[in-house]
């Protein structure tokens, strides 16, 4: 496997993962899949590591999405292997993480993607995977996957959904069209748009704003969020207080307050 096509750097308290093949426009080949996933389990395990961004190298896009050419011949060699749909299905479904966009959102920590130039298909799944999106002005995005007979799976219809309602996500879906940065900022789809020659340093200054706070509090904000949207409000209140709870035991909890009485920075520990 070439680790070079995705590169995996630690900076203070931030990890940053770039897509690296720009000759392709960053499209995803199974060997880049597989490297995604292990770079977000090495991100994930890192106790130094407080905040994950994502990127793609060069100047055309963040990524095209899944390498068409190959996808071309794995479904070639599917239709003549052995194994039914059903199995195919359940080989997909088995535990484990199979998929990058999978591998991304199980990240715990805060994680943000920066997007410029083309965000398509696999691209965008990823985005939305990511808690923050910040695009570039010249970003464009969409999931493309209907013009190619397939659907966008791996969470492409409901987490669009969920992010810019479900008439938009229609539009998009169906269509298979692409918005621009300055429709996606409208819509919702990104939290932020900037120039294109600002894009790593807003991602920085937001990276290093969520560093300031506690690791575990970051933790347990990022999963009482996105667990209580699914939830009915009653349920979700508990699992907040539940969490809230978890976090006041703490030493960083002691730490806090204790740090604003004496007037300096924390000192988290993380735990």
């Amino acid at each position: 496997m070439n680790n070079d096509t995705v590169l995996y750097e630690v900076k203070g308290q931030t990890a940053w993962i770039t897509l690296n093949r720009p000759e392709a426009l960053n499209a995803l080949n199974e060997a880049m899949r597989q490297r995604l996933i292990e770079c977000c389990a090495q991100a994930q395990d890192d106790r130094d590591v407080q905040v994950v961004l994502f990127r793609g190298a060069g100047e055309k896009g963040f990524t095209v999405g899944g390498d068409i050419k190959e996808r071309a011949q794995r479904n070639a060699d599917v239709a003549t292997a052995q194994d039914s749909p059903l199995e195919a299905r359940q080989a997909k479904q088995a535990p484990g993480v199979h998929s990058p966009i999978d591998a991304v959102a199980l990240v715990q920590k805060p994680t943000i993607a920066l997007l410029h130039g083309y965000v398509v298909g696999a691209g965008l799944l990823i985005a939305m995977a990511c808690d923050i999106r910040i695009a570039a002005e010249n970003a464009r995005m969409g999931v493309t996957e209907v013009r190619l007979g397939f659907m966008p799976a791996s969470g492409g219809t409901q987490r669009l959904a969920r992010l810019v309602g479900s008439a938009k996500a229609m539009e998009m879906c169906l269509s298979g069209s692409l918005v621009d940065a300055q429709e996606a900022y409208r819509i919702g789809l990104v939290n932020k748009l900037v120039p294109v020659d600002e894009l790593t340093g807003a991602g920085e200054e937001m990276a290093a704003s969520f560093a300031k706070g506690a690791p575990l509090a970051l933790r347990y904000i990022k999963e009482s969020i996105h667990k209580g949207q699914g939830l009915p409000l009653e349920q979700a209140l508990r699992l907040e207080s539940d969490l809230a709870t978890l976090v006041l035991t703490t030493d960083d909890c002691k730490e806090g307050p204790r740090a604003f009485v004496e007037k300096r920075p924390p000192v988290w520990k993380g735990r």
